[in-house]
């Protein structure tokens, strides 16, 4: 299981609209993806939320990682470099996944925290899964990621909202445009 987020930065005069479109054009696609968690299309607009500027994004967790290699080789990432670009992509290894009560998200949070020299990982996993445990009770939750990156020793948490997007105290705010989530009943089999 991993997880990878890339972000296509947009001109600030970008119509939005567009984004959204090939969202509900694109997402229902994903809904039947063997090996896939879930995959978020999310976008930032400029001076929304805390916004700097315009960006278009996916957020993937898979479940099975032969999986996200045949997308990363098939004509649907090939669409994305199309589009977009080729990205840089960022990668985790998920440490915890707690799953709420509600089945859809409108909003996710992103916080990244560096991980000092000197950290006891046996209690940050322990103080995360504590965490994200306190944010799967919330009403409006649907999941609370924390997951790792090892190539920068920086710790990502994810949540998934179905509140309305808001500026965060801390981190970045996206808008959900469309969450496609075909192994979320396995991972709530799992828990």
């Amino acid at each position: 299981m991993f997880m990878k987020q890339y972000i296509h930065r947009l001109p600030a005069d970008y119509d939005m609209n567009r984004i959204r479109e090939r969202a509900a054009s694109l997402g229902p696609r994903w809904d039947g993806t063997q090996g896939l968690g879930f995959k978020a299309f999310i976008a930032q607009q400029r001076g929304a939320n805390g916004a700097a500027g315009n960006t278009y994004s996916s957020l993937y967790l898979w479940l099975d990682d032969d999986a996200a290699t045949d997308f990363i080789t098939s004509d649907r990432f090939q669409a994305v470099i199309d589009g977009f670009g080729r990205p840089r992509i960022e990668t985790w290894i998920p440490l915890d996944i707690h799953l709420g009560r509600v089945e859809t998200a409108r909003s996710i949070y992103r916080e990244d925290i560096d991980i000092g020299t000197g950290t006891d990982f046996t209690e940050l996993k322990r103080n995360e899964i504590a965490r994200n445990n306190t944010l799967a009770r919330h009403a409006g939750t649907l999941a609370a990621v924390t997951a790792l990156d090892l190539s920068t020793w920086r710790l990502s948490r994810f949540l998934l909202s179905a509140e309305t997007v808001r500026t965060p105290e801390t981190g970045s705010a996206y808008e959900v445009l469309h969450l496609s989530k075909p192994g979320l009943p396995m991972l709530l089999a799992a828990a």
